[in-house]
């Protein structure tokens, strides 16, 4: 967190396009002496460090800090992330700005490198059509990479918060199609780049964490898609599921007994026709 601290002071016109900077300590056990120190020894940055009372995890962590702020557009980025270029704060200004459909633009998705080799992240590209889409400097997206993106405040007014019972994973996908059928586009622009620490670390376990991807995007196919995509999201992410914990049979038929009780229990919302179409102009994956 403190390399971040550091990082955010160095950026071009960070004292005067900064309203203010939110740190939420989501419960966390290290001692962040060393950042409340970096913090009172650099008042011209408006810093604010905040400790939940509680692990509020990542869709209710998110909501909280949004709960704390008032700044029009706010940056979402994870602690194990520095920005990549100076420029950055000036360029998504810029990009806010740039209408390039009849769409206003509600988020923009950074482009995300790791730090250690400048390598591009492709779990953290937000269009499954890496291949297609890497290269590409600008375009309209269906989904974001959650710890590395901006987002206009108003956008909340419309949409809706993260949803709160997703506790990791997937909460993107959710509050996009909300997004997105409110009427605004999500964009993708390499002019503002993440470095990302990625660590293996965490304080939920890899089958955790699985089970926990495989049950939040079946909800989201039922919440908002077509019912034909429910099934076949279940049954993927189910084979995901026993690919990536090496077929741990115990969680997987865990597993099922949630995502079977989907219908039961989770209200509809389909999306717009209209929506469903910016969807397919913007080739995203849908059936799982």
């Amino acid at each position: 967190m403190l390399a971040l601290a550091e990082n955010i002071t160095g950026l071009e016109q960070a004292e005067q396009l900064l309203e203010e900077v939110i740190i939420v300590n989501n419960a966390s056990t290290e001692d962040y002496g060393q950042v409340k120190n970096f913090i009172a020894a650099h008042p011209s940055i408006p810093f604010r460090f905040i400790d939940a009372k509680e692990n509020l995890g990542v869709a209710r962590g998110r909501n909280f800090a949004i709960s704390q702020s008032s700044a029009p557009f706010l940056i979402m980025l994870d602690d194990d992330a520095v920005m990549g270029n100076k420029d950055c704060l000036v360029n998504l200004y810029e990009e806010f700005n740039i209408s390039s459909s009849d769409r206003e633009t509600a988020i923009i998705s950074f482009k995300v490198l790791y730090h250690e080799n400048g390598e591009m992240q492709v779990n953290a590209f937000p269009h499954k059509n890496f291949r297609k889409y890497s290269s590409k400097p600008h375009f309209e997206t269906y989904y974001y990479a959650g710890g590395a993106h901006a987002i206009k405040r108003e956008v909340f007014h419309h949409a809706g918060k993260y949803p709160e019972d997703f506790f990791y994973g997937m909460e993107e996908y959710d509050l996009s199609y909300r997004i997105l059928d409110a009427g605004y586009s999500i964009v993708y622009s390499d002019r503002v780049v993440m470095l990302h620490k990625e660590s293996p670390h965490g304080r939920k376990t890899k089958k955790e964490k699985m089970a926990m991807l495989w049950v939040n995007k079946a909800k989201v196919a039922w919440r908002y898609l077509p019912r034909i995509y429910f099934c076949s999201t279940a049954a993927m992410w189910s084979l995901e599921y026993l690919r990536k914990t090496g077929f741990d049979l115990a969680g997987w038929f865990s597993g099922w007994a949630d995502v079977l009780k989907i219908p039961f229990t989770e209200k509809r919302r389909t999306v717009s026709r209209k929506t469903v179409d910016y969807l397919r102009k913007a080739e995203a994956r849908l059936w799982y």
